[in-house]
This record gives structure tokens, sequence and C-alpha cells, in this order.
């Protein structure tokens, strides 16, 4: 019996399968996952100048730096990133991305020291008995805490912002819970700053984890440096408060 020759072969039957099933993959890749729309420079912006605010709130006998030399600079690099990248983060650059960890460093050590400073003099007794300014110097450190390690969340999760845009990298550094439960979120869903600032503000409030879990060793080390700062500052601060008020 002769064989249909319009019968399409095993081979052709194989890559015709392939063909279908390659067709709707790009819907099964999760959307964290492939590449999309760069990301609005303004909640980043609005944090940085909330951070660099914050630090004129400190009171000079908290801090150890010289303020203005250092807010000058913070003021520069902003104005560089912002002029590389003004209102979509669209265009990357080595010195962009290296003006950006010398910002953040620089607000990070800054803090840092402040809280240290502030917490040597509560435990030392030389600190000012006026609560509200002690109060305001606690929150502005606890604040900026919050702000700048979100950033830095924000900037080394999975390469950074632009890297993350492509995605290039599937293996994440922080394990959002729309990664895992698609259905709970839109589509298009892709983590952003604003979660990652959600991240460090439930770190310093509940001092672990809630929602989102640190996957990367460098990510668990730096929630436990912002950690350990903000129960310090919290704990002493509150005390002092507590003592000089009653």
């Amino acid at each position: 019996m002769a064989e249909n020759p319009d019968r399409p072969t095993p081979v052709e039957e194989f890559v015709k399968r392939a063909e279908i099933l390659a067709s709707g993959a790009e819907h099964r890749i999760p959307s964290w996952l492939r590449p999309g729309d760069p990301e609005s420079r303004l909640p980043v912006l609005t944090a940085l100048i909330v951070a660099i605010a914050l630090q004129l709130a400190i009171p000079k006998s908290y801090t150890v730096v010289p303020r203005w030399p250092l807010i000058a600079l913070e003021v520069l690099l902003v104005v560089v990133l912002v002029g590389i990248n003004p209102l979509r983060l669209s265009r990357q650059t080595t010195f962009g991305r290296w003006a950006s960890y010398l910002l953040l460093a620089a607000i990070t050590v800054d803090n840092a020291l402040s809280a240290v400073v502030l917490d040597i003099r509560i435990l030392s007794g030389e600190v000012s008995n006026q609560a509200a300014v002690l109060l305001g110097s606690g929150a502005a450190i606890y604040i900026t805490n919050v702000i700048v390690f979100g950033i830095w969340y924000w900037e080394l999760d999975r390469g950074g912002p632009f890297v993350r845009r492509e995605g290039a990298r599937p293996y994440p550094d922080f394990m959002f819970p729309q990664m895992t439960e698609r259905e709970l979120a839109p589509p298009d869903w892709r983590p952003e700053f604003l979660d990652y600032l959600y991240v460090s503000f439930t770190n310093v409030v509940a001092f672990s984890p809630t929602d989102t879990m640190p996957m990367a060793r460098w990510a668990k080390a730096m929630m436990t440096v912002q950690s350990i700062v903000s129960f310090t500052t919290l704990a002493l601060v509150i005390a002092r408060a507590v003592n000089v008020l009653g």
C-alpha cells in the first residue's frame, strides 16, 4: 500500500510540535526574567534627596566628618547621575555605576559613624538632655538607614536595575513572593525600587526578613548590618529619652 505523499514525515511532525511549544515559551518565562522597560529615576532620586536632607538634621555633636564637604560631594554625585539618566534608567555606564556606589558608600559610612557616636555618647552620659533633640537625631539616623540600604538592595540585586531589565541573571539575590506565586501579581510584574525600600523597612522593624527572603550571602550580611545599626540606635535612644522625660 503506497504512503500518502501529503502526510508529513515523523521528522516534520516533530519539528512542527517543537515550533508550537516554542511559540508560547515567552509566556512561560516569568516576567521578572524577561527584558522590560527602563525603570523611573524619580523614586530613587526622591529617596536620595531625603537621605541627604536627613544628614543635615543630625547635630554636629553626633557627626565625625565635616558636614558640608560631604553633602557637597553627595549633591555633585546626584547631579552626575541625573545627567546620565534624567528620567528613565535607560543608559548604563561604568562611571555612573561607580558614582552610585561612591554616593551610597558615603551616606552609609557617615550614617553608621553617626549612629556609633550617638550610641557612645548615650552610654557615657554625654548626650543632650533635650528629648526632642535626642529623638530627632535618632529618627534621622534610623530613616536614613532604611533609605540607604533600600537603595543598596536595589542597586545590587541580580546585578542592578540595568541588568535586571535585560533579564540576564536568572538567580535572584532577593526572592519576592511574586516570583514564586505568579498568580498573585500582574503578568508584567518585576521588582522596582519601592519593593526594595519596603524590604529595607521591614528588616529594621522586624529585625529579620518578612515576606522577601535574602538568597545571596551578601544580602544576608547587609541585612544583618542594617539590623544591628537600627537596633542599637533605637534601643539606646528610646531608653535615654524615657530616662530624660521621666
